[in-house]
């Protein structure tokens, strides 16, 4: 069976829930997990916390499916690519819901042909823009909503941005 490595990075999460999201990444490793938590500026009595794993291909997958759907929980999920398998990222936001997306080598996200043509004839037929549409395959608005919390992870100053001029 083949292994990869990843990260679970949990950008924001009420104190409360913490203890069963320990509990719901150890279940999908099959292992016990303890989290080492911290605070997260970006979100008043909310904690941050990252878990690097290894484990089956599709690991990602089913670590992402135990966390999705909690209320006031904010995470990403990432796989590295194999020889047998390409590199993987699950974002989550509660307003949002579940994003998967296919990462190339540098971290970009790639889409496939089909699915750009299929966004080239939806325009076509009078649904939503080209633009919007790659917005949407590209997870624009996941990568919007948590920015704010992968910044204030990392330790720097959060700066709320209400009106630009």
């Amino acid at each position: 069976m083949a292994t990869t490595h990843g990260l679970v990075q949990i950008h924001s999460a009420p104190s409360a829930l913490c203890p069963h999201i320990d509990w719901a990444v150890g279940g999908a490793l099959g292992v016990p997990v303890r989290l080492s938590w911290s605070s997260q500026p970006a979100a008043r009595a909310s904690y941050r916390a990252e878990y690097s794993w290894t484990g089956p291909l599709g690991t990602s997958a089913k670590l992402a499916s135990a966390l999705k759907g909690w209320e006031r929980l904010r995470f990403e999920v990432t796989e590295q690519a194999t020889l047998r398998s390409e590199a993987v990222r699950y974002s989550y936001t509660p307003s949002l819901g579940i994003f998967s997306a296919t990462l190339g080598l540098h971290g970009d996200v790639m889409i496939n042909e089909a699915r750009l043509r299929a966004a080239v004839v939806r325009e076509a037929l009078g649904g939503k823009s080209l633009h919007d549409a790659v917005n949407d395959l590209l997870g624009t608005a996941w990568d919007d909503e948590l920015e704010v919390f992968r910044q204030a992870g990392d330790g720097a100053d959060v700066r709320w941005l209400h009106q630009v001029v």
